[in-house]
């Protein structure tokens, strides 16, 4: 089983700052990709961005240039990097990653989701 676990949300004026991390454990041979997803009211959840093994990114055309993404494999832990935040940034913000197992296996995990509240 792979546990994972998020953190940094919170609340944060217009043009802060905030850093989420998805810490994963357990059963883990490799990360493949991370990713970070958002889901605010009255919306569909969004791929906000993705980095693969390799280190490749990609970002939801609303962050490019505003977010970052980075991993440390050593730690099974990934980041998101969000900078001048905006209001419309206001979502749960879940990280999901494809983690392949000891046997060989891969599968998708998700997090609980972390709350950003930017207000304006």
């Amino acid at each position: 089983q792979v546990q994972l676990v998020e953190s940094g949300g919170g609340l944060v004026q217009a043009g802060g700052s905030l850093r989420l991390s998805c810490a994963a454990s357990g059963n883990i041979f490799s990360i493949n990709a991370m990713g970070w997803y958002r889901h605010a009211p009255g919306k569909q959840r969004e791929l906000v961005a993705v980095i693969t093994s390799g280190g490749t990114t990609t970002f939801a055309d609303a962050v490019k240039g505003l977010f970052t993404i980075s991993r440390d494999n050593a730690k099974h832990t990934g980041y998101l990097q969000m900078n001048s935040l905006k209001p419309e940034d206001t979502a749960v913000y879940y990280c999901n990653l494809r983690i392949t197992a000891t046997s060989g296996l891969w599968s998708d995990y998700w997090g609980r989701g972390t709350q950003v509240t930017v207000s304006s």
